[in-house]
Formats: C-alpha cells, sequence, structure tokens
C-alpha cells in the first residue's frame, strides 16, 4: 500500500494533470491512507514531490520528520499572517508608514498607563469639587438675597427700576426687610447689658413698676420654670429693680427721664404700656429683636421655637377664632341700595400690643415712633389702637401708611383669655394642646386666673379653670 501511494505522487510537480488524475482515483475510499498514522511514508512523498527543498517554517515536525500543510491550509495561513502583520502596522503607524509622528503622539503610548491608573483619582476629585462648588451656590445664594435687600432700600425713594420680573407665577416680593445697622454710641450701658442677656440678638422685655409686683414674680416664675434664659425686665421703680435683683432676675433701670418717669411711677397699666414704645426704640436701635411682653402672661413654653421671623412686627391677635384672627370677608347689607345692597368688606381684629415680637428694620423703627408720637400728642387715646391704626391703615389723601410687613401669630400657640375661656377649657381636643404663653388679656382678675392657668397646664389639675365665667362678673 506504502509503494502505490508513492507511485500516485512521483510527478515532479504537485499541479500536474497526472497527479490529479491520480488524486481523483485515490479519492476512493478504499484506496484513502491515513497519512498521519504513517509518518514515515509521508516524510518519503514529500522529498519525492519537493525535490532539493528544505523544510521551512510550515513543516509540522512529527515523530521522525516534518509533515507539509496543505495547500489551502498554506495559504489560509499566509493571509492570516498578513491580516495580522497589516492591523501591527495599522496600530502603530496610524498615519501610514512614512508619516512623521509628533512628539505629542510618540508619548501617546506611555500617557495610557498613567491615565488609566489617574482615573479614579480624577473621579474622586470632581466628586469633591462638585460638592464645594454646591456649597458655594448656597452661599452665593443667601449673598444674592442680602444684597437685594440692600438695594431694595438704597433705592427707595427712587424711580429706577430696579428689578425684572420672572415668568407667570415665579413673582415673589421681598418677604423680610433689612436690619438696621448696631449703633452701641446710642446707649453704651443697655449695649452691654443686652450682650450678656440675649441669645442670638433676641431676648423678652418687659416694663413694670410697683403696681404690678405680684403678677411680676409670677411672670418671671415662670420663664425660669420653662428655662428661658434670655429675658429683661425694665425697671420703672426702684421697688421693682430690687425685687429683680433679690431674685436674680436679670433687670435695667433707665437713666433719670423725666417725661418717662412721672408716668412710670404713678401711671396705670395703660399708661405705662404706652411707654413701651418709646423705652423699645433703643434696643432696636442697637440692633437686638425684641419680644415685647405684659406682665399678665403665663410662659408655657419658649415662645422663640414658634416664631417666624419673617416680618417687621409678629403679634398675637385678639380674635377668639380663625376668622376674627385671620381676617374675614365681611357682607354689609344696605336694602337701600336695591341691586347693590350688598357691599363686601374685610375685617380683623386686633393685634395685642402687650404681646408681639418685633425686628430692628427701618420700618419697625418708624413705627415706634408714629405710636409714641401720637401717645403724647392725643392723651387719652389707646395705645393699642393706636398701634393697630399706624400698622393697618393704607395711605390716603391726607395720610401716608407705613410700609411695614406684620404676621398674626398662631391663636392656639399664643393664646388670649378669651380662646381660653370661652373655647379651649370646654373643648376635649383643644385641652390637651399646650399653649407657648397664655395672656390674661380679656379679664380683670388677672392674677387669680394666672394662678389657675399654672394650676391647669403646669400641675394637671383638669378642674381648675372651671369656676370662671367665660367673661368678667
Amino acid at each position: 500500500m506504502v509503494e502505490h501511494e508513492a507511485k500516485i505522487h512521483h510527478p515532479r510537480r504537485i499541479t500536474s494533470p497526472p497527479l490529479q488524475k491520480d488524486r481523483k482515483r485515490c479519492s476512493k475510499p478504499h484506496l484513502r491512507l491515513p497519512l498521519r498514522s504513517h509518518p514515515t511514508a509521508a516524510g518519503e512523498i514529500s522529498r519525492m514531490a519537493l525535490p532539493g527543498r528544505r523544510d521551512g517554517p510550515l513543516m509540522v515536525r512529527g515523530g521522525g520528520g516534518g509533515k507539509p500543510l496543505s495547500r489551502g491550509s498554506r495559504i489560509a495561513v499566509a493571509v492570516a499572517v498578513g491580516v495580522a502583520l497589516g492591523c501591527v502596522c495599522a496600530f502603530l503607524y496610524p498615519n501610514g508608514l512614512f508619516f512623521r509622528p509628533s512628539a505629542s503622539a510618540l508619548q501617546w503610548p506611555r500617557q495610557v498607563d498613567s491615565t488609566a491608573c489617574e482615573s479614579s483619582g480624577r473621579v474622586t476629585n470632581l466628586k469633591s469639587q462638585l460638592s464645594s462648588l454646591e456649597r458655594e451656590n448656597v452661599e452665593l445664594r443667601r449673598q444674592i438675597n442680602e444684597l437685594s435687600m440692600k438695594l431694595q432700600k438704597a433705592g427707595q425713594g427712587k424711580d429706577e427700576t430696579l428689578y425684572k420680573p420672572g415668568p407667570f407665577g415665579t413673582v415673589k416680593a421681598l418677604r423680610t426687610n433689612p436690619t438696621v445697622t448696631p449703633d452701641e454710641s446710642v446707649n453704651p450701658r443697655l449695649a452691654k447689658v443686652l450682650e450678656e442677656v440675649a441669645v442670638k440678638k433676641e431676648l423678652i422685655v418687659a416694663l413694670a413698676n410697683n403696681n404690678v409686683w405680684e403678677m411680676l414674680e409670677v411672670w418671671f416664675t415662670n420663664i425660669k420654670r420653662v428655662g428661658i434664659p434670655n429675658y429683661l425686665v425694665v425697671a420703672l421703680d426702684d421697688n421693682i429693680e430690687s425685687l429683680c435683683k433679690s431674685k436674680g432676675v436679670p433687670v435695667y433701670r433707665r437713666d433719670p427721664d423725666e417725661g418717662i418717669d412721672n408716668i412710670a411711677k404713678t401711671g396705670g397699666n395703660h399708661a405705662v404700656s404706652g411707654l413701651k414704645f418709646r423705652v423699645l426704640r433703643e434696643f432696636l436701635q442697637l440692633g437686638y429683636s425684641i419680644l415685647l411682653s405684659d406682665i399678665d402672661i403665663i410662659f408655657l413654653r419658649n415662645p422663640f421655637e414658634h416664631l417666624y421671623r419673617d416680618s417687621d412686627v409678629e403679634s398675637m391677635s385678639d380674635g377668639h377664632n380663625n376668622m376674627t384672627a385671620y381676617g374675614f370677608n365681611d357682607v354689609f347689607d344696605e336694602p337701600s341700595m336695591g341691586w347693590a345692597r350688598y357691599a363686601h368688606t374685610m375685617r380683623i381684629w386686633v393685634y395685642n400690643s402687650g404681646f408681639f415680637y418685633i425686628r430692628p428694620t427701618i420700618p419697625s423703627i418708624e413705627l415706634l415712633d408714629r405710636v409714641a408720637g401720637r401717645l403724647s400728642h392725643e392723651p387719652k387715646s389707646w395705645d393699642q389702637a393706636v398701634f393697630n391704626e399706624e400698622l393697618f391703615f393704607p395711605s390716603h389723601p391726607g395720610h401716608e401708611g407705613l410700609h411695614a410687613s406684620r404676621r398674626t401669630m398662631d391663636i392656639y400657640l399664643f393664646m388670649n383669655s378669651k380662646v381660653l375661656f370661652k373655647t379651649v377649657r370646654k373643648d376635649a381636643q383643644l385641652k390637651k394642646l399646650k399653649p407657648a404663653i397664655v395672656h390674661l388679656n380679656y379679664h380683670p382678675d388677672k392674677l387669680k386666673r394666672m394662678k389657675a392657668v399654672i394650676e391647669f397646664y403646669v400641675n394637671g389639675k383638669q378642674d381648675a379653670l372651671r369656676h370662671f365665667p367665660d367673661g368678667s362678673e
């Protein structure tokens, strides 16, 4: 069988017709020989077919000699090698074999590794920069708001257009007026006292003379019990000053002022109440926000935790429900007008001038000046009525209204005694609420009701308020 296979491949040229004819003959199944199992014969055939040639790199070594690849395999290998070399050249010389690369292009392979190593570090760095920029953005927005308020203040009285409105539904006016620049030269002694007492430039202030001695003790005892540190009594006489010092209560005694001292020593509740508008002016000029308090008030929680601080004046109301406290549309009926008999009016019950929070702004100081000025020229006027007229009356012929912003306090947090005795004590759900303060403004028997409020809210006696009438007897 080996000799027969040799005769088939005897011609010198592999591509000669006799060889192709013999291959057809050998393609029959009974004549095909598995050359891989006969390495010796395969080697002999190779030497006969290609005389004088040496084994090249495409020869496969096996057993005792090399085995040639078929023609198709060698062509495939050559094509593969050519393609591989072409890919390598294309990768190494993207601009051609005879193109002179730039210095940066020559350095690029070296930069690949360093770029890969630095990528994670750059991501971390970019995140850190983004976080920093967000914080800076918040601070810039705050500065923009402050500058806008200063610009508004500087542009008062000018006809220049300072702002351009944004899209529909996005325009909002400034809610909070800028505070004044503190001026300690106004009252250096008071400035030193306020620096020691105030917390975050805020404090409770009350005026008192000897006529309210007992109520004053109840007043500051409850402030201490709640744990409010920032409060101050403005003593209008020697007895109150001595009482406060003996009880460890922060106290301030004004310098002698004939106009104020005469009222302070002999005046009743309304007269003394009117003095606060003159006294408070210095507090605002020094840059402090004041929570003004009458003495007939019981503190049950810290009121500073429930303020909005977005207006010039934030006051408790004399209203006894949502309508009267926050305003309502009151329809006036005049039948003689026929078709136009109904006229709509806006009504709101007055702010209580015995408990309000006032910020150190220009409109706030103007309010104090207006009220104090009118009270000095209208001795029979009631300070609370004048206070509300100046806050609410608009500009009209012969009068220039005050441009002060205002907010009404929550009537169940800052509760007047009408709300308490007429509504809350009779309602099982409302009785569970604990207000920040209760102001006994509606009833003349103030001290008794103050003590009863303490028994009800502090000591938990549910019937402590029961025997009192809704109003006064």
